[in-house]
């Protein structure tokens, strides 16, 4: 099968086009004919070697933790789905070396869900991390509740966006701090958008007079300085991007539940993905300049035939 590649740590310039063998799976085991791969940050600072005190790499490493596709086989012990099914997945593994940017991928059954029937390939291929992301840090670790007053930063990124939807459906009023280019976008899922940096404590207090009940950061550049003024005394606070001394961080992590839940939001209406840019397998490296310029507005995603 054909699969992108890297033997070193680098930039995307190290990454190949190689023949390699099938995958194999075990009897717990689901293999996927792959349609779509998110390309994400993570990929780019783990192919770089940031990770490298955390993480072996077995050269040659395929990047990638995203996947939506066809389930083509399945292990024995596998009665969860059946070759046919859509489906999608999130991989996150204790060693760098099968990812999801190649034609097939296997994987535990519990890394999978059915795919969502209203998106579309590259749409599902873009939800499984930064997904996963939004719903730990808005469900899982703020246990946000209708009616609170909700500031997300970053809310145009990719994890900004969905945590912005996610707290929606929940019933929250939702304040998004973004790039004017974004606010749109933002406007037309229900968010309310101010625009980060000078002027960003006025706007969100005209918004919320008393103070916002939750903040996630999901943009980083120090905006979480400014919650001792946009938030309150009970106001409970998050960061997925930067640690901050007094402010948990959030780490994405692999839920089937969430997963599926995700799904749910999605065919329910309550769940945009935004694609910005998708390219074929053999233009991985591109696809990682083209995040790395960060104007995609949207998800990066590769699209397999």
């Amino acid at each position: 099968m054909k699969a992108i590649t890297y033997d070193r740590y680098g930039g995307p310039e190290v990454l190949e086009l190689s023949e390699i063998p099938k995958p194999k799976f075990a009897q717990n085991s689901v293999l996927v004919k792959v349609k779509a791969a998110g390309v994400n940050p993570v990929d780019c600072l783990l192919q770089e070697g940031a990770g490298e005190s955390l993480l072996d790499a077995w050269f040659p490493v395929i990047p990638g933790w995203d996947v939506a596709g066809i389930v083509e086989d399945v292990g024995p012990g596998v009665s969860e789905f059946k070759p046919g099914d859509e489906v999608i997945g999130y991989f996150r593994d204790e060693i760098l070396r099968h990812g999801t940017y190649a034609e097939l991928v296997a994987g535990p059954v519990e890394a999978f869900a059915r795919k969502p029937r209203r998106l579309s390939w590259a749409e599902a291929g873009g939800l499984p991390l930064a997904g996963l992301t939004a719903y730990r840090a808005i469900v899982r670790a703020l246990n946000v509740q209708g009616n609170e007053k909700v500031l997300v930063h970053g809310a145009g990124g990719a994890v900004g966006s969905l945590a912005a939807q996610i707290a929606l459906s929940r019933g929250a009023h939702v304040i998004g701090s973004a790039a004017e280019t974004d606010h749109a976008f933002l406007e037309s899922f229900g968010v309310e958008p101010v625009t980060y940096g000078e002027g960003l404590v006025e706007q969100v207090r005209e918004l919320a007079p008393d103070g916002v009940d939750v903040v996630l950061d999901c943009g980083g550049h120090g905006a979480l300085l400014t919650t001792p003024e946009v938030g309150n005394t009970r106001t409970r606070v998050r960061s997925v991007v930067e640690p901050v001394a007094e402010y948990p961080m959030v780490f994405v992590r692999r839920e089937q539940a969430d997963l599926v839940k995700l799904g749910d939001l999605a065919d329910a209406g309550k769940l945009i993905v935004r694609i910005g840019r998708s390219f074929p397998l053999e233009q991985a490296a591109d696809a990682q300049r083209t995040l790395r310029e960060g104007n995609a507005n949207g998800k990066v995603v590769l699209e397999i035939a």
